[in-house]
């Protein structure tokens, strides 16, 4: 990241949680500036992957509901139950 495309943002928090950030900054030898970034980017991060996972499950549901198809869990367990051995199973194939 460029100092460029860096803007500063202001933001309050209470005493208690100040105070934190600065003690666990001491420890690790960094900013309380530098631990408030990378909390801020890690909770982005996480929060991005959850919303993908949702709108996949959401994706998934909308796709069934127009088609019908699926496999049911006890195909999967048989499928998964393969894995590693020399007979190792192909995915099952959906179905209505």
């Amino acid at each position: 990241m460029n100092a460029t495309s860096t803007r500063p943002v202001a933001i309050k928090i209470d005493e208690d949680t100040r105070a934190r950030v600065k003690r666990l900054a001491e420890a690790r030898q960094r900013s309380s500036h530098w631990m408030m970034l990378e909390a801020i980017r890690q909770y982005v991060e996480r929060e991005e992957k959850r919303e993908a996972f949702r709108q996949d499950g959401i994706n998934a549901w909308n796709e069934y509901q127009a088609t019908g198809l699926h496999v049911t869990g006890d195909e999967v367990i048989a499928w998964l139950d393969t894995w590693g051995e020399e007979n190792e199973q192909t995915a099952p194939v959906c179905h209505k």
